[in-house]
C-alpha cells in the first residue's frame, strides 16, 4: 500500500461534493421560502429558521474539514468505539434529554439542540461494517446473522423509547445492505410479506385475513400431497409451524393495532388507507401538503411565489413537509429534478461503492445509499400522501442542525473512505 498523503483533500470524488453543495443549497433555498415572510426577506437575520439554518450549513464546513482530516483507516479501526459511544448518548437522552413534541430525543446544551439518533446512523453503519469485513465472518451463519441483527436494532430499541418511531423505521434499510453481501432473500420478502399482512388485516379485520391466509395454506398442502403423496410426510413439521406461525402473527398484528399504537397513529393509518376522512384534524397536515404540491402545476408558481407557502397553510413546512415547497414554487419540473439528484448521488456512492478495494469501505458505502434511499422514499411518499406522517426528514432540505450533520457525517466519511482507494495497489 501507498503512503497516504497530507492533503486533506486528495482523491475525493467531487461529484458527490457537487451533488451536497446543488442539494444543500436547493435545500435552503426551499426553508428560507417556508419560513420567510414579506415583511422579513433579511438574509442574514440568524432569529429566522432560514437564519439559522445558515448557519447550520456554515459549521458543516469545518464538521467535512474535521472527518476528511483523519485517515480513512481511523473509521475502520475505531468503529466499534464509535458505536458504543453513540449508544451511550441514546441511552443518556432517555435520563438528561429534552422532551419536544413528546419524545425524549434532544439534548440541550445552551439554546443549542442536539439529535444523537441522526449521528447514531452513521456510526451503526460503521460498526455494521466492521463486523461483515472480518475475513472470518460467514452472513448465512445463524450466530453471525444474530450478532448482525443485534448491531443494527440496538440503537433502534433505544430510539424506540424517546419515541422516535419514524428513526426506528431507518434501520430497516440495512436489510438492502446484508442483501448485497448474501444474506438470503427470504428475509425481504418475510418482511414484504409483514407489511402486505399489516395492511389488510387492519382494512378487512383479522378474521378475514387469517381465514383467507390458512386456506391458501391448506390449498397448497393439498396440491403438495396430489403431487407426492409422501410431500405431508416429510413436511409436517413445516405445514404445522405455518400454521401456528400464521395464526399467532396475524392475531398479534389485530392486537398491536387495537391495543398498543396511539390513537394518533391509528388514525394515520386509517386515513391513509381510506378507511376514514379526516382533512381538519390528523389527516391537516397530509390533505394541505397533497393540495400546495398539486397547486404547483407543472413549472411552477416561482420562487417566493407559493401563496399556500406563504400562507402557511401546512404546518411546520420547512421540518418534514419541506417537499412540498418545492412542488408549490418549483412545479412538477422542479419536484422531478430533486428526485434526479438524489438519483445521481445513490447511483453514484453505489457505483464507488462497487468499486472499492476493501470490504469495509464497500459495506458502509451501501449503508449509505440505503439510509438515503429509504429517507428519500419515506419523506416524499408521506409528502404526497403515499405514507403515513412518521416524521422522517428529507436530506439535506429539510430544517434541523443535526439533521444535516449527520447526513453530512454520513455522506463524508464514505468520500474519505473512497479516496483511500486511490492508494491502494
Amino acid at each position: 500500500m501507498r503512503q497516504e498523503r497530507n492533503n486533506i483533500f486528495a482523491g475525493i470524488d467531487w461529484l458527490l461534493v457537487l451533488l451536497y453543495i446543488i442539494l444543500v443549497g436547493f435545500g435552503w433555498m426551499n426553508i428560507y421560502a417556508s419560513s420567510s415572510t414579506e415583511e422579513s426577506r433579511e438574509i442574514f437575520d440568524f432569529s429566522t429558521k432560514y437564519g439559522k439554518q445558515l448557519i447550520f450549513i456554515g459549521l458543516s464546513i469545518p464538521v467535512i474539514i474535521f472527518i476528511l482530516f483523519f485517515n480513512s483507516k481511523f473509521y475502520e479501526q475505531f468503529a466499534s468505539v464509535l458505536y458504543i459511544i453513540s449508544l451511550v448518548l441514546l441511552a443518556g437522552v432517555l435520563v438528561f434529554g429534552k422532551k419536544i413534541n413528546g419524545a425524549t430525543s434532544w439534548y440541550n446544551f445552551g439554546g443549542i439542540g442536539l439529535q444523537p439518533s441522526e449521528f447514531a446512523k452513521a456510526f451503526t453503519a460503521l460498526a455494521l461494517a466492521k463486523l461483515m469485513s472480518d475475513r472470518q465472518y460467514n452472513l448465512k451463519l445463524l450466530k453471525n446473522q444474530a450478532k448482525t441483527f443485534i448491531v443494527i436494532f440496538l440503537p433502534a430499541f433505544f430510539i424506540a423509547l424517546q419515541p422516535d418511531m419514524g428513526s426506528v423505521l431507518i434501520y430497516f434499510a440495512f436489510f438492502f445492505v446484508l442483501n448485497r453481501e448474501g444474506l438470503t432473500l427470504s428475509y425481504i420478502l418475510f418482511g414484504a410479506t409483514t407489511i402486505i399482512l399489516f395492511i389488510l388485516t387492519i382494512s378487512f379485520g383479522s378474521k378475514w385475513v387469517l381465514s383467507s391466509c390458512l386456506f391458501i395454506i391448506t390449498l397448497a398442502t393439498l396440491y403438495g400431497i396430489y403431487k407426492d403423496k409422501r410431500f405431508f410426510r416429510f413436511n409436517a413439521l413445516k405445514i404445522f409451524s405455518s400454521y401456528v406461525f400464521t395464526t399467532l402473527f396475524i392475531l398479534g398484528i389485530s392486537y398491536t393495532y387495537n391495543n398498543v399504537l396511539e390513537q394518533h397513529q391509528k388514525d394515520r393509518f386509517d386515513i391513509l388507507l381510506g378507511k376514514v376522512e379526516d382533512n381538519k384534524g390528523i389527516g391537516y397536515n397530509s390533505f394541505q401538503s397533497e393540495k400546495t404540491i398539486s397547486s404547483g402545476g407543472l413549472s411552477g408558481k416561482g420562487f417566493l411565489q407559493g401563496d399556500r407557502t406563504q400562507g402557511n397553510f401546512v404546518p411546520e413546512q420547512h421540518t418534514d413537509y419541506i417537499y412540498s415547497t418545492v412542488g408549490e414554487e418549483w412545479g412538477f419540473i422542479g419536484s422531478t429534478l430533486v428526485i434526479i439528484l438524489f438519483m445521481i448521488l445513490l447511483y453514484r456512492i453505489i457505483y464507488l461503492s462497487e468499486i472499492q478495494t476493501n470490504k469495509f469501505a464497500r459495506i458502509y458505502g451501501y449503508s449509505v445509499a440505503s439510509i438515503f434511499f429509504f429517507h428519500v422514499a419515506v419523506n416524499i411518499g408521506m409528502v404526497i400522501g403515499l405514507f403515513p406522517t412518521v416524521g422522517i426528514p428529507l436530506p439535506f432540505f429539510s430544517y434541523g442542525g443535526s439533521s444535516l450533520w449527520g447526513f453530512t457525517l454520513l455522506l463524508f466519511i464514505f468520500i474519505r473512505l473512497d479516496a483511500h482507494k486511490k492508494y491502494d495497489w
